[in-house]
């Protein structure tokens, strides 16, 4: 479904990831895991077409979108989550998931999906005529995932889920991924520093140090990694 092939980018004269090449297919859920500034958000950065790629190929279902815009590859089915959430703390949460909806105009479908979400977080449904910026840190990740389940992706890009919360939550959230993606056959690409809870619903994974893939392959065989395991999961 996605493929990267030798993919540089970064900021100013710093070069963040640094000639990596992976493989999303159609259905699973990956993950990529690594340390701080590692390269994991700027690769997601980099798919959805917010930093520019400046060497190598993104292809979705074999065609170049690394020459497209944000809203472009948007429409082609790929749809961030953003590190930090960042939804619109003053609008409510229906015109946060009224925004997710923005460019459809199928109105019953629109209806359909946000009956889903609400299905997914009921406490959202509760709390619709409340500003987003009042929510905790679960709840408003909750809403920037169902935000983002509003544009209908196809490929679902999530960046750090868990960070911030409660480990009840982040429990929580990752249970929804992986019903997200067994409900709606949404694939799903999921950085993540909690490389445990991610690599438990995942189908494969890759490691990523100092911009590069160093390590890949399925879920099990990275929980099973000692190399994995000491750096990653305190092992």
């Amino acid at each position: 479904m996605l493929k990267l092939e030798n993919v540089q980018s970064g900021y100013g004269n710093i070069l963040a990831v640094k000639g990596i090449s992976l493989e999303v297919n159609k259905g699973e859920i990956i993950t990529l895991i690594g340390a701080n500034g590692a390269g994991k958000s700027t690769t997601l950065l980099t798919i959805s077409g917010i930093v520019s790629c400046r060497a190598g190929r993104i292809l979705l279902h074999d065609e170049e979108i690394h020459t497209l815009g944000t809203d472009e590859i948007v429409k082609r089915g790929i749809c961030q989550v953003p590190e930090g959430r960042h939804i619109f703390p003053e609008l409510t949460v229906q015109e946060n998931l009224d925004m997710g909806a923005f460019m459809r105009n199928d109105t019953k479908q629109i209806k359909a999906d946000l009956d889903y979400v609400f299905s997914l977080f009921p406490i959202l449904e509760e709390r619709k005529n409340q500003d987003g910026g009042t929510l905790s840190g679960g709840e408003q990740q909750m809403l920037a995932v169902s935000r983002a389940l509003m544009a209908q992706p196809k490929l679902l890009l999530l960046d750090e889920p868990s960070m911030g919360l409660a480990p009840l939550i982040i429990k929580q959230i990752f249970e929804i991924i992986r019903k997200i993606n067994e409900e709606s056959n949404t694939t799903i690409f999921l950085v993540e520093q909690n490389a445990n809870q991610a690599l438990q619903i995942a189908d494969r994974g890759y490691v990523i140090e100092n911009g590069k893939i160093t390590i890949t392959g399925s879920a099990e065989s990275l929980l099973n990694n000692q190399d994995v395991q000491k750096a990653y999961l305190g092992l």
